[in-house]
């Protein structure tokens, strides 16, 4: 006998503000710009991409075109539709990752005045 399945769409159960937060807020973390990309059109199908697009400045088919699979939207445009759900972006010190630093650590030279 097949077992019989349905599609999965996260959008379905992301039913709360807290809960979107914390998925596109885990979709940051993974710095995969199409991973976010995809969070963000996710919880914007949870909350109406109709309602959406127009906080956000945009025409609804502009708002799928720039979140689907092979769009590349704007920063600005991320914004806004961020804006649009009610999230901001936020930065902090990634904890165990070592990167180079744009201070220098060698004293620079004054000029005289």
């Amino acid at each position: 006998m097949a077992l019989k399945t349905t599609p999965f769409d996260a959008a379905e159960y992301l039913d709360t503000p807290e809960a979107q937060a914390e998925f596109i807020t885990a979709a940051l973390e993974t710095g995969d710009a199409a991973f976010i990309r995809d969070a963000v059109n996710t919880v914007a199908r949870a909350r109406g991409m109709g309602e959406i697009a127009k906080s956000a400045g945009l025409t609804r088919e502009g708002l799928y075109k720039a979140l689907g699979e092979a769009g590349n939207p704007e920063f600005s445009t991320m914004l806004g539709v961020l804006r649009a759900l009610g999230l901001g972006l936020t930065a902090r010190p990634l904890t165990g990752k070592t990167g180079k630093s744009r201070r220098s650590t060698k004293p620079r030279p004054r000029k005289a005045a």
